[in-house]
């Protein structure tokens, strides 16, 4: 670890004390040890499971000389802080497998494969499939996944098996830095392979690469974010159980419709004749379907309201023959100016004004002002950036005031 000093011994006999070896145990001692208890303990064969992972722990740390060497000098906390890698920071089973080479390994499960899928908002209300085309590792199907002619392979004399390399670093006076990469001679994999041995199709790698053509279905009414899944159809390899091939969707965003669940909003902006004495427009639905939309007779709609037209919204997924609400926002666009003729016009079919006439006495009385047009959006923008300024400012007359203060009383 950085910067820390020499930590503090805690207990370096516990792992000894586990496999039952005095601290002086040979690496022959301790394959010993670890071969008898870990068959005893073995839970497919009834022993006990916590037994069986200490018994891991234990012979992993003290059958690696680098880990040993600070573990009997510093005890279990310093592994536990990372300085010797961990105790017990590998699959039991795997360490059993490793030692043994039978059998009664658990099978790690490889990792998924994530993809996003862009689609849109039609895709989404009408159904779609869509064909893609990925590459994959296989098992090679001549070596069986063996990666060489015979079957063989040798355990790495890099990294003793394990696929790991654990390098510590003295980075001063009682400071040491542990780092832990994969092998660089087997790769990660902890066997080598005899260049002569090595598979010809695969070269020794194990897989190959297949190219393969997914169909991907993407039913109604599927939400943005929702995952489609291919199981066991990630990368192979071997001793390990296939990921799965994972689908995102990714909804792209719609220049008319907003969905929000299973409704969809739609924006539509009426003239203010529209508005007040009636309207009819076609809307092209996304399944390329034409709706009539007009008012009623008389009717006068407001500005910023909201129509709904039920089962014409987003069908509700595996439901598809419900569907959600269709709401039609309306906005009102109204005339830059009037001139006095349109005014008196108006003024003739339009209510009263409800504003009581002022009389000549009360307007003599009254201040003259002057409207001017504003974005209330951008005003409000630029207020707020004056009130952070200054309270910013006077936070520094504060801090600085306080400063001199104290200067000056010493």
């Amino acid at each position: 670890m950085f910067g820390r000093g020499v930590p503090k011994k805690s207990d370096n006999s516990k792992y000894y004390e586990i496999l039952g070896v005095p601290k002086t145990a040979s690496q022959d001692d301790l394959k010993k040890a670890y071969r008898k208890a870990a068959i005893k303990n073995h839970p497919d064969k009834g022993g006990d499971p916590e037994k069986f992972k200490e018994l891991a722990q234990a012979y992993e740390v003290l059958s690696d000389p680098e880990k040993r060497e600070i573990y009997d000098q510093y005890g279990e906390d310093a592994l536990k802080e990372g300085m010797g890698g961990g105790g017990g920071a590998h699959d039991p089973f795997d360490i059993f497998q490793s030692f043994f080479g039978g059998g009664s390994r658990r099978q790690r499960r490889g990792e998924d494969v994530i993809h996003p899928l862009k689609v849109s908002l039609e895709d989404l209300y009408s159904g779609t499939s869509k064909k893609l085309s990925l590459s994959r590792n296989i098992i090679c199907s001549k070596c069986k996944g063996k990666g060489s002619k015979s079957g063989a392979s040798i355990k790495c004399p890099g990294c003793q098996g394990s696929g790991m390399k654990v390098s510590i670093r003295h980075l001063g006076p009682s400071m040491i830095q542990q780092m832990q990469h994969p092998c660089n001679e087997c790769k990660g994999t902890g066997e080598t392979i005899n260049d002569k041995d090595r598979c010809q199709l695969c070269k020794g790698e194990k897989v190959v690469q297949e190219k393969k053509v997914l169909e991907v279905h993407v039913e109604k009414g599927m939400q943005n974010g929702q995952r489609i899944t291919f199981p066991g159809e990630a990368d192979e390899a071997p001793d390990t159980v296939t990921g799965d091939i994972v689908f995102v969707l990714q909804q792209k965003e719609h220049p008319k419709f907003k969905r929000k669940g299973d409704d969809l909003f739609y924006e539509h902006t009426l003239s203010l004749m529209e508005a007040l004495c009636g309207f009819q427009f076609v809307l092209t639905h996304l399944d390329s379907r034409q709706l009539l939309i007009k008012s009623h007779p008389g009717e006068v709609v407001k500005p910023d309201q909201f129509k709904a037209i039920n089962d014409e919204g987003m069908p509700m997924y595996q439901r598809a023959f419900m569907k959600g609400k269709l709401y039609i926002h309306f906005t009102v666009e109204f005339p830059d100016s009037l001139n006095p003729e349109q005014c008196k016009t108006l003024e003739a079919v339009l209510p009263p004004r409800s504003s009581t006439q002022l009389t000549d006495m009360e307007l003599d009385e009254c201040e003259e002002t002057t409207l001017h047009d504003v974005n209330i959006e951008e005003e409000m923008r630029r207020k707020q950036g004056q009130q952070s300024q200054e309270a910013y400012d006077e936070d520094e007359d504060m801090h600085g005031g306080a400063q001199r203060v104290q200067c000056a009383q010493q």
